[in-house]
């Protein structure tokens, strides 16, 4: 049986804008995921934290 895995939304921790939808095993990974990536909006690299 294959693992459960969530959609999760990465949102902007400067302008708050919803940018990504990644994938994750919440049961693995239950701390919020975070990355930097490129947002559109303020036209740079920011961090994108997990939306609740």
């Amino acid at each position: 049986m294959a693992e459960k895995r969530e959609n999760i939304t990465l949102r902007c921790q400067e302008c708050k804008s919803e940018n990504y939808i990644a994938t994750k095993n919440k049961k693995t990974h239950p701390d919020k995921f975070q990355t930097k990536k490129y947002c559109p909006k303020c036209n740079k690299q920011t961090i994108h934290i997990e939306k609740k």
